[in-house]
């Protein structure tokens, strides 16, 4: 797939992506975050909003958007709960007093947004676009002409670097699959994702990891249809023989999240914790 790379950012530093958009990289890297999550400060005509402040227990990199800030931040936004996006608001909020805008049903009893956005809410000059699948509260959100551009922020839902995780309970295949084929109706002219540098003629790669997940789920029910039943790891193990050992528990998850796909239309059955064509 046509995925990029970028040189490892400067720590601490808001780097000016597009008018009126800068991105601070946090310092968590790592195998699912690539150099780490990307917090992105919009000048918005309601002040600056500060999109998914990133990790818990970096102080350094609250402190680096506070400092860019100028310590006047309008709106946090959220694309989606998972700790690395939304661990460090408590830290923002103390220094800052600004409210949280994001999907009007938390996913987490660690996360309650105070503004709550339907699909298709505007804030802020933005316009919030529900991309479940990922997480179920996932959100885009749309940044109409800007310096002649659409940009949408995609977060975890199409990043430029990787393949996106679908870990069932909270991870849904179907949803990933529905909301891949939503952004394909769109015509965004960049993507700005929660991990790794921007995204040009961004329907490419969604077109290629619709076509990839596509590929995947014959692929496993072809396991099935034609060999006896299997779990998870098994497929897995077939499937993704050439993944690196770090990424084999998240590539086990994005089996299950196919094969819950699968079962709900009526393609496989479960016996135990094995899985067989219906």
């Amino acid at each position: 797939m046509p995925f990029l790379t970028e040189p490892e950012p400067e720590r601490g530093d808001a780097l000016a992506i597009l008018d009126g958009v800068r991105r601070i990289v946090a310092a968590n890297p790592g195998p699912m975050t690539y150099y780490g999550t990307n917090t992105y400060l919009i000048d918005t005509p309601a002040g600056l909003a500060v999109l998914d402040p990133g990790p818990a227990d970096h102080p350094e990199h609250v402190d680096a958007i506070v400092r860019a800030a100028d310590g006047n931040v309008a709106l946090i936004l959220v694309s989606h709960h998972h700790h690395d996006h939304i661990g460090a608001i408590p830290a923002l909020q103390r220094a800052t007093g600004a409210q949280t805008a994001g999907w009007r049903e938390p996913a987490t009893a660690e996360f309650e947004p105070d503004i709550k956005l339907d699909d298709g809410a505007e804030i802020a000059g933005l316009t919030a676009v529900h991309t479940p699948g990922h997480a179920p509260d996932h959100l885009c959100f749309l940044l109409p002409d800007r310096g002649g551009q659409d940009v949408l922020f995609s977060a975890d839902h199409v990043m430029s670097w990787s393949s996106t995780v679908v870990s069932p309970p909270a991870g849904d295949m179907g949803a990933y699959f529905q909301s891949l084929e939503r952004l394909l109706a769109r015509s965004d002219d960049v993507f700005l994702p929660g991990h790794g540098p921007p995204l040009s003629e961004p329907r490419t790669l969604v077109q290629e990891l619709l076509h990839h997940r596509q590929q995947r789920e014959r692929t496993i029910f072809s396991a099935l249809e034609s060999g006896r039943p299997a779990d998870t790891y098994t497929l897995m193990n077939a499937i993704y023989s050439q993944v690196h050992p770090t990424l084999r528990r998240a590539a086990e998850r994005n089996v299950l999240a196919h094969l819950l796909k699968l079962e709900a239309e009526g393609m496989v059955a479960r016996e135990g914790g094995l899985w067989r064509a219906a």
